[in-house]
């Protein structure tokens, strides 16, 4: 659903919008993003939202703040009947309480279960209003679909959604034909200008790959210097960077200048591990490292269906964590003193890794924080931890958006996606999109096999 464009319009010709759970829990305040149109929620929808008013995650504080919101915006009088709501452009809300109508979902589906009392509500509105156009809009691809078997028109909520996500910021440029004199006095100077490379400006923190016929030199766009200023290629923690992109990545998260760093790419290309590796390396720059990433329940389910205590429940979703921590710490040996640093850093608490939600609420000063899986989270979650970073705080933001856990995100709408397509070109940002991966052949052949 494109956020409607205002323009004066008469009741008959502006459009209803009944909105999901789906949508409420992914931006609590998308009941204002449909300008002069009508809103109108489902009594389902409240019903929903009671269950998730309680808990730390994200949808329970978007549960809460709705449900405020409507306490606050309603004051003495009842919601059932259309409210205006705040806002000279802004259209008018309801409850809707009567969700049966002549087409019942129940029936058809057989099934009383929410999404289809939501369905009803949706119809019954398209019945008492055949004068206007109402619309289901839904983050939950089957409802949508089911609502059009329906013929009831239905959209996804769109509002801030990346709209070409083919063209997302890669964070890198490679530019042929240089002049092997300019790759010269980069390699001799250290710098050149954007002039020389036929560019009319720099992008803050972005990342070249030069070619002459040859020779060829990596570099980046200095916001602070405004030269274009040479890569070197090193190792950290004896992890040796073995392409341009990754050579890339450690820049970003070693650059001290660079206080939000983004790593997105498929499984393989080293985004966790040149990020820990990268950290760990600086460690002495900051008072804790920490390493999250959220928590998404099999098949929809919570933690607590799963056996065991809460460190047993949670340990299988951390063992990729601890998996690359192994990795660094197994290039050295058990008597080398930077082994023994790994597991004394861990013991006490200097290298954390832990779920996601066990930091939230919690102000990030001098921690170099790694959120690894980002594509699982929300814009509002990415929005969250970036505002609670204090002094002397880096973030590291890692994942695939095309390998989404959670319901109702795609590559479009997760918090990774947008917050690269968001921040891009800031000059305390920086952006690597990792794209060769180190697999093993027999990994390589089970790609061969789809």
């Amino acid at each position: 659903m494109a956020k409607v464009v205002a323009k004066p319009s008469s009741e008959s010709s502006k459009k209803i919008f009944v909105l999901d759970t789906s949508v409420i829990l992914y931006n609590h305040n998308a009941i204002n993003e449909f300008d002069d149109n009508d809103v109108a929620i489902p009594i389902t929808v409240l019903e929903e939202l009671d269950n998730f008013k309680k808990g730390n995650a994200i949808k329970n504080f978007e549960a809460r703040e709705f449900i405020r919101f409507l306490d606050s915006i309603s004051g003495k009088a009842t919601m059932k009947n259309w409210k205006k709501l705040n806002g000279p452009e802004k259209g008018r809300f309801k409850v809707i309480m009567n969700e049966s109508s002549k087409l019942d979902a129940r029936k058809i589906f057989d099934d009383n279960k929410p999404d289809h009392r939501i369905l009803n509500a949706a119809i019954k509105l398209k019945e008492e209003h055949p004068d206007r156009k109402v619309i289901l809009v839904s983050k939950d691809i089957n409802l949508r679909l089911k609502a059009k078997s329906l013929n009831l028109t239905a959209e996804d909520f769109e509002t801030g959604k990346v709209k070409n996500i083919e063209s997302l910021y890669t964070g890198k440029t490679t530019l042929d034909n240089i002049d092997s004199a300019i790759i010269d006095d980069l390699y001799s100077n250290g710098f050149c200008n954007t002039s020389d490379l036929g560019l009319d400006e720099g992008i803050a923190n972005h990342y070249y790959i030069l070619k002459s016929s040859s020779s060829s030199a990596l570099a980046y766009f200095n916001p602070i210097t405004k030269r274009i200023e040479r890569v070197e290629k090193h190792s950290v923690s004896r992890i040796i960077p073995r392409n341009a992109e990754q050579v890339f990545a450690l820049h970003a998260i070693l650059n001290p200048e660079v206080k939000l760093v983004t790593l997105q790419g498929v499984a393989g290309t080293g985004k966790t591990l040149l990020a820990l590796a990268g950290s760990w390396e600086q460690r002495r720059n900051f008072k804790q490292i920490y390493l999250a990433r959220p928590i998404v329940p099999l098949s929809n389910k919570d933690i607590g269906y799963l056996p065991g205590d809460i460190h047993e429940k949670i340990n299988p979703y951390m063992e990729p964590l601890w998996d690359n921590l192994k990795f660094i710490q197994n290039q050295y040996g058990e008597m080398d003193n930077e082994f023994k640093r790994i597991s004394d850093a861990v013991e006490n608490e200097k290298l954390m890794i832990t779920p996601l939600a066990y930091i939230r609420g919690r102000s990030i000063s001098n921690i170099c924080f790694i959120v690894d899986e980002a594509q699982n989270l929300t814009p509002h979650e990415v929005k969250t931890i970036i505002t609670r970073a204090g002094e002397n705080t880096k973030i590291i933001f890692t994942g695939d958006i095309y390998q989404i856990d959670t319901p109702y995100l795609d590559s479009q709408s997760n918090g990774l996606s947008v917050l690269i397509d968001k921040i891009k070109h800031n000059e305390i940002y920086a952006h690597v999109r990792l794209e060769k991966g180190e697999r093993s052949e027999l990994a390589n052949l089970a790609n061969d096999l789809l």
